[in-house]
């Protein structure tokens, strides 16, 4: 009785030490998974790895499709996707302790997703790191959304200064060279073009153009504007192109034009996305250009004939004064008047008076050659130029009005009615004799006043001495 009573206290404390170690055993376990419940309620991940760097826990299992079975005992290379591992990063092993600090892992197909992760290293009493603690968020989605904005904001940039640049300028082409300039400077590349793919006739033209290298990627860029494909792709030599169809309001259609210098950066599908985001100002610029071009032709042009008009005819006169006295070239002046054309308009009626002044244009434009100037003057008024003519060839060219131009009208004019005919009067200048434009007009002038005065229906060379001396008769 004594014995079991001596050897009592000592087992008592056997089971004290025995049921203590089980209690904190307990304990830490207990603790170990509130950390863990507590830990993926506030996130999508928490992990513990050794003094190796190893895993010693991971939930939840499985994690990013890798059963926790195969991460224990792991290094984390196996998670970390890209090049944040081997750059130094390491959010399962900080060096210190590390908040809202993003990193790509890696799922078990290959795929990524970002997290944000809070961690620190777990020390002993003496200090040393013997593993880690941490937890991570998938954050994949703000990740896109952000880099989404980012872009859009980068685009809506670039975009502004183009606009900006754009409106410092006032004419088409500067407006473009302007937009070009800024397009080729933000996105980093070699050069940038416009072509007009209709061209002036079968062949595209190249309309505006920035940096060099274009006749290198000209005929993969035609290929592809002709497919309608926008997606980057290599040239032969390595360079890196990028095509956008382009169609305006008024039926132009051309196309943008981008490409890098080999060795470049890729172009990738936000290259793609501001180049189609500036195509739109290209278009706008394009009609603007289509629209400044219209108007100045309207300002050239005599509405009702589509042939110059008296100002734009004198100022291209002028230029070409000058041009062939450099080249030592002779020009011929011819003034061409409707005979009996105000008894058509008073008789038959302004329409018919309007037909007969385009039947008249038609066979003046088809009498001369493209290079030369066919302009009305005003009411049945009209005048030619012809470069490097002399006077044998201009009375060619009359005879051939005098004799064609009353068969051409002849349907216009009722029974009994005078025909249409022209006088004409035409003034040859010889270079190095000084006469200037006015002279030369006047010369025209008078010599198709005298054709009237003698009969009309024919024409008459004036004499280098012949100036105005009579008022004009009538028509």
């Amino acid at each position: 009785m004594s014995q079991t009573t001596a050897l009592h206290p000592a087992m008592t404390a056997r089971d004290a030490a025995d049921s203590s170690e089980s209690g904190v055993n307990a304990v830490l376990l207990e603790s170990r998974q509130r950390w863990r419940d507590m830990a993926l309620m506030a996130g999508d991940l928490c992990f513990e790895t050794d003094a190796s760097g190893r895993f010693v826990f991971i939930a939840p299992d499985p994690f990013l499709g890798w059963p926790a079975t195969t991460l224990l005992g792991q290094h984390p290379a196996t998670l970390l996707a890209g090049s944040e591992f081997s750059a130094g990063f390491n959010p399962f092993r900080p060096d210190g302790p590390v908040r809202r600090r993003r990193a790509w892992l890696r799922r078990a197909d290959g795929s990524s997703v970002c997290f944000s992760f809070a961690a620190a290293p777990l020390l002993d009493e003496a200090g040393r790191v013997v593993g880690s603690r941490g937890v991570g968020q998938d954050i994949s989605e703000q990740e896109g959304y952000d880099a989404a904005v980012a872009t859009a904001l980068r685009r809506t940039e670039v975009l502004d200064h183009i606009l900006w640049r754009m409106r410092q300028e006032v004419l088409a082409p500067r407006m473009m060279q302007a937009a070009l300039d800024s397009i080729v400077t933000a996105m980093g590349l070699e050069g940038a073009a416009v072509i007009d793919l209709m061209g002036s006739g079968t062949l595209p033209a190249v309309l505006h153009q920035v940096g060099g290298g274009l006749n290198a990627v000209l005929g993969l860029a035609l290929a592809r504007l002709e497919q309608n494909n926008p997606e980057p792709t290599q040239c032969v030599d390595g360079r890196l192109l990028l095509v956008c169809p382009c169609q305006t309001r008024f039926g132009a259609q051309a196309g943008l034009v981008l490409w890098r210098a080999a060795g470049s950066r890729a172009l990738d599908g936000d290259d793609a996305t501001l180049a189609s985001s500036a195509t739109g100002l290209i278009r706008v610029i394009l009609e603007h250009e289509s629209i400044q071009r219209e108007m100045a032709r309207q300002a050239r042009t005599d509405p009702l004939t589509g042939l110059l008009n008296r100002r734009a005819f004198l100022d291209e006169m002028n230029r070409r004064l000058d041009r062939l006295e450099r080249e030592r070239l002779p020009g011929t002046l011819l003034y061409v008047d409707l005979d009996n054309f105000k008894e058509l308009n008073d008789t038959q009626g302004h329409d018919l008076g309007d037909e007969a002044l385009c039947l008249t244009a038609a066979l003046l434009r088809s009498t001369v050659r493209p290079q030369d100037l066919v302009a009305r003057l005003g009411g049945d008024e009209f005048a030619l130029w012809l470069d490097g003519a002399d006077g044998f060839s201009a009375a060619e060219r009359a005879e051939s009005l005098r004799l064609n131009g009353p068969g051409h009208l002849a349907h216009l004019t009722g029974p009994g009615a005078p025909p249409i005919t022209m006088s004409i009067g035409i003034a040859v200048r010889w270079p190095g004799q000084g006469e200037d434009m006015e002279t030369l007009m006047q010369r025209a002038d008078q010599a198709m006043y005298d054709v009237k005065r003698s009969g009309r229906a024919h024409w008459r060379v004036a004499r280098p001495s012949d100036l105005p001396t009579d008022p004009h008769p009538g028509p």
